[in-house]
């Protein structure tokens, strides 16, 4: 049933991108691209570690949010936000202060989508469906992940720079914000009919 709703391949599509730019990008890649730029690994597992620790502030709110607000409205934030501050650290000087600032922006936003995903999928598919659906987004999401860990280690290998990985991904994010503006909910279709 979800697989012929357009709304399950725009979620299982967003959330694909959540991994590509999560577990496939930074969990996967960060430490070797702070060595790039003369970064230590325990520096930059430092990095990632301050990432991991926000990430529990983010999603406990994203969850708050989500009971207060339209969750498809907060994911086009999250994935607009994460897209743009993937793009920019590329740019910024690797220096302490931008790379605790991204940690801990990055951070805030890393597990914020789960929450508002499996409210939107809830609204979308029913109460009833729901737990089979967000295994199957969920599984788009490990696909998402694996895809980027290829991807981002090809393009270093290449280029000699993980640049366009990040600006790649930053990009899918920024899509990723257009694309869930398009998943409409049980209630509003119920409204538009």
């Amino acid at each position: 049933r979800g697989a012929k709703s357009m709304d399950f391949w725009l979620l299982c599509l967003t959330f694909g991108i959540c991994g590509f730019s999560t577990n496939g990008l930074i969990n996967t890649h960060l430490i070797a691209y702070c060595a790039d730029h003369g970064i230590s690994p325990m520096n930059g597992a430092s990095i990632l570690a301050v990432i991991g620790l926000f990430s529990l502030i983010g999603s406990t709110a994203s969850g708050w949010l989500c009971d207060r607000y339209s969750p498809r409205v907060l994911l086009f934030w999250y994935y607009g936000l994460r897209g743009l501050s993937l793009v920019i650290v590329p740019f910024s000087g690797f220096d302490p202060l931008s790379l605790s600032a991204f940690a801990v922006f990055y951070g805030l936003d890393w597990v914020a989508t789960g929450p508002a995903t499996f409210a939107l999928t809830n609204e979308v598919s029913g109460r009833r469906d729901a737990p089979v659906i967000v295994s199957w987004i969920f599984a788009a999401h490990q696909v998402g992940g694996a895809l980027a860990a290829f991807g981002a280690g090809a393009v270093r290998s290449l280029s000699g720079s993980y640049m366009m990985a990040f600006i790649a991904s930053g990009l899918a994010c920024l899509m990723a914000s257009m694309l869930v503006l398009r998943v409409t909910p049980r209630a509003a279709v119920a409204v538009a009919d």
